[in-house]
């Protein structure tokens, strides 16, 4: 089985935008149609609270054909246009979809940041975890939330296996990001977050690239836009994951980034598992 997940970053742009970034996003997808992955969860839709419209949708129709398509948005009370997720799965698929509250902190529910597909065997679930935010002002409910999505998968687990993609917005370790001298006390790379996903790792979770690629380093999955120079010098983070219970973990055959060329921010991730 593949599967991919993609901070994408604005649906929007990426499907109807004329910048250059527009048009690097477009080659992306056009690279993930290539694969044909059974199921393809992306991140940060920033689609309003009614969903894509029908022209978003007849675009991806055409970009990736025989695709059912789900989607959790941003409603109030949370900011509009915010955050937000979305699964596309083949359609010769039946899992059955949900989406979780996880009794997180103030707006963090409405913020459509969790789906979760339920298989005969498995849960597939993915994320996009909250930032700490500028000067960290929302460290505090980051931790809260880290507790509550590590009791939520830990729930899942006892049921059936689980394998959970996203944007965890995370350095786990040093060798997870280029520079953690300079970044330390920085959102993404703080003790407190840190030690949230060490958290849910030890709750039965094992990080697939890890457990295929040791301690390998200078990998990484995001590059910040702000700096022209990031991705050319490979200033990068590794905040993107695929997890999956531990007792599976020897079922996983691919764990790897996909080259998404010049384009800076989040590049696709690939898992491929024997389910």
């Amino acid at each position: 089985m593949k599967l991919i997940s993609w901070n994408i970053d604005s649906l929007n742009a990426a499907l109807t935008g004329t910048s250059e970034r527009a048009k690097l996003s477009r080659k992306v997808m056009s690279t993930i149609a290539d694969i044909k992955p059974e199921v393809i969860a992306l991140q940060e839709t920033k689609l309003p609270s009614n969903g894509p419209t029908k022209k978003q949708l007849d675009i991806l129709n055409s970009v990736l054909p025989q695709y059912e398509i789900v989607w959790n948005c941003s409603i109030e009370p949370a900011r509009k246009g915010y955050a937000g997720t979305m699964f596309l799965y083949k359609n010769s698929l039946n899992p059955s979809v949900s989406f979780p509250k996880i009794g997180a902190p103030g707006t963090m529910d409405y913020e459509g940041r969790i789906i979760t597909l339920e298989f005969a065997d498995f849960y597939l679930t993915q994320v996009y975890t909250p930032n700490a935010g500028e000067d960290l002002g929302r460290l505090q409910e980051r931790q809260l939330w880290d507790i509550k999505y590590a009791d939520y998968l830990e729930n899942l687990d006892k049921e059936k296996y689980v394998v959970a993609a996203g944007d965890f917005n995370v350095a786990h370790r040093e060798i997870d990001l280029a520079h953690p001298d300079r970044n330390r006390n920085t959102a993404g790379f703080t003790d407190e977050e840190r030690e949230g996903f060490t958290n849910l790792l030890q709750r039965g979770f094992t990080d697939t690239f890890r457990h295929l690629h040791g301690d390998v380093t200078g990998v990484y999955s995001w590059w910040a836009q702000r700096a022209r120079t990031s991705k050319i010098n490979n200033s990068g983070w590794r905040i993107d994951y695929w997890l999956v219970s531990d007792r599976i973990a020897d079922r996983v055959l691919k764990s790897e980034m996909i080259d998404s060329g010049p384009r800076q921010d989040h590049t696709p991730i690939l898992l491929e598992i024997d389910l």
